[in-house]
């Protein structure tokens, strides 16, 4: 009777193993919560997320520290956000992988998605992010899925007008 206690005991300490990991791996797929601030677990190695208003433009430049050089620049338009990450290189010599920067902009207020633009940066102790604000109010980049007709185009005449510079029939000469 003890030693079927045991393995039943075996038994559910794999099951819960099993469901811990399958856990981990869900979670380990879910692309990335990203929020000003850092959101709950904020840490450097979770990125970092610039929100640009029309009442507050942003624009964001990453300087290489060991020369004073700009490596990255970008004037966030109005009602976007620019999500950045490092991730740190490893190993030394030939074999070295670079640091990388992965980033994206993404409308205002996203928390979570992939980082798709990459490039290569300056590791954690040479680099510095400078914000700065341009002048407001700023107009948000138009929506290229709004068709609006120009203002200039006279509107077209109804099928009954006559067309411009054809006398009516009917009526008398001067």
């Amino acid at each position: 009777m003890k030693s079927t206690l045991q393995g039943t005991s075996a038994r559910q300490g794999f099951r819960i193993a099993g469901t811990a990991l399958l856990a981990f791996t869900i979670a380990a797929s879910i692309p990335a919560c990203y929020q000003p601030g850092g959101g709950w677990f904020s840490t450097t190695d979770r990125g970092f997320v610039y929100i640009s208003t029309p009442t507050r433009p942003v624009s964001i430049t990453l300087v290489d520290t060991r020369n004073g050089e700009p490596f990255f620049h970008m004037d966030i338009p109005a009602g976007k956000q620019l999500t950045f990450k490092f991730v740190e290189g490893e190993g030394s010599g030939p074999r070295a992988e670079p640091t990388k920067m992965l980033w994206e902009v993404w409308d205002a207020h996203t928390e979570f998605g992939s980082l798709h633009n990459q490039m290569v940066c300056p590791p954690r102790a040479c680099r510095r992010i400078d914000v700065t604000f341009r002048p407001s109010p700023e107009d948000p980049p138009p929506d290229p899925t709004l068709i609006v007709p120009p203002a200039s185009v006279p509107p077209s005449p109804g099928s009954d007008a006559p067309e411009a510079g054809t006398p009516t029939p009917d009526r008398p000469k001067d």
